[in-house]
């Protein structure tokens, strides 16, 4: 590996040079399903023409002015995500971490609005919102916090899932302005709330007069079988924060509000020299464009069912998997014990996985996914699984 890079990775040992659909090649020319699409990136697939044709026509056309004039694509994909989302207006950045960001600026300059000196934000347990101080301080894990006190202020930590818990800081805490809540937590483990969680968080929030913040950056863009993980409950935030699928691997990420929420910024109050520029936006449209041309949603609706009743019959007998979790392609298999090695193990078997909090196998795969490479997932994975529990059951002398 380069020695020239800095060490924020323990990279595996391997490097891809090129990959086609849910297909990765490597420098020896052998060829890896990604079940993990970049960790929720290219969600329609390696190399995909459409968006190829997209990139080198507009990168011969125009890739960037500034924002301090008029971007015609820009004003064109925020009227896309607009009808998908039902939302109002946009903000567009550069990644998920910076549209957190932003929807954390906006809660801040809601709170004051509203006559709040310290306005405060409840974030959750188990939670992932970004690297950057702001959304590290937003994330609910101790290992990202560590060595970077002092941490924000103006963030109150309560249970994921835990609607009393919520009730109990309303009461004690008069600066609470709003709710940063994943609707399905991804980084955390793929942990699914009760269906009328998201329900009763949109009823706290109308009640205070907070605000609803809906972190989609992981489980948006068709991922969980809708366009946004919270519509399945039939709510509306206040606030979406998407990113990750959004660009199919080209960075962009976008801040949508509506209702009291969509004037809350004002020239001023916030900015972006990149966000929003005619390359990234130009892609993100055409990704709009596919996945609502082509069913995207129903796609990964049946992918993941198809996925996760595959592997619950060939695992039904296992005594290491707890539980297997999913919502549309959004996958966690939580085995008994810590299964880190997992990764390494199904690399040399040509597989890409992830595994999260520990013990959790993430699968994120491309929502293009076929019948016949669902097979050789759940193939590969519950030979993987069926050999770790033998291995784990093996007495250590």
């Amino acid at each position: 590996m380069n020695n020239a890079l800095m060490a924020t990775y323990n990279r595996l040992p391997v490097s891809f040079t090129h990959g086609e659909g849910v297909w990765l090649w490597d420098q020896n020319n052998k060829r890896y399903l990604d079940a993990i699409s970049g960790i929720g990136v290219c969600s329609l697939g390696h190399a995909n023409e459409a968006i190829a044709e997209v990139i080198c026509a507009q990168s011969r056309a125009l890739l960037h002015t500034s924002n301090i004039y008029g971007i015609s694509l820009q004003e064109k994909l925020a009227q896309q995500l607009c009808k998908i989302t039902g939302m109002e207006s946009v903000f567009f950045s550069n990644s998920g971490a910076e549209a957190n960001e932003a929807a954390i600026k906006m809660a801040r300059l809601y709170g004051h609005q509203q006559g709040k000196q310290t306005p405060t934000i409840l974030v959750t347990e188990n939670s992932f919102h970004g690297r950057t101080m702001a959304t590290l301080t937003a994330t609910g894990n101790p290992k990202v916090h560590a060595g970077f006190e002092p941490l924000v202020q103006g963030f109150l930590r309560v249970p994921y899932n835990n609607i009393e818990a919520i009730q109990t800081a309303a009461k004690n805490n008069n600066d609470i302005t709003a709710i940063l809540v994943e609707p399905i937590q991804g980084e955390g483990g793929i942990n699914i709330p009760d269906d009328d969680y998201l329900t009763n968080l949109r009823k706290i929030c109308d009640e205070h007069d907070w605000l609803l913040i809906t972190d989609e950056i992981q489980s948006g863009m068709c991922r969980t079988g809708k366009w946004l993980a919270s519509q399945h409950y039939n709510i509306k935030p206040d606030i979406v924060t998407l990113a990750k699928a959004l660009g199919n691997g080209i960075p962009i990420g976008a801040c949508l509000a509506q209702g009291k929420a969509s004037n809350i910024f004002q020239p001023g109050n916030h900015g972006s020299t990149f966000g929003g520029n005619p390359f990234s936006c130009a892609v993100a449209s055409e990704v709009i464009k596919i996945m609502d041309e082509k069913n995207i949603a129903e796609k990964a609706t049946a992918a993941g069912n198809s996925i996760t009743r595959k592997l619950s019959d060939v695992l039904a007998n296992t005594t290491v998997v707890n539980e297997i979790r999913h919502k549309g392609l959004m996958i966690g298999i939580e085995l008994h014990k810590p299964c880190a090695e997992l990764v390494s193990k199904a690399l040399e078997q040509g597989l890409l996985i992830n595994v999260t909090h520990d013990k959790i196998i993430r699968l994120l795969p491309p929502l293009t996914i076929s019948a016949d490479e669902i097979d050789k997932l759940t193939n590969i994975l519950e030979r993987l699984i069926k050999d770790f529990e033998q291995t784990s059951n093996e007495p250590t002398n």
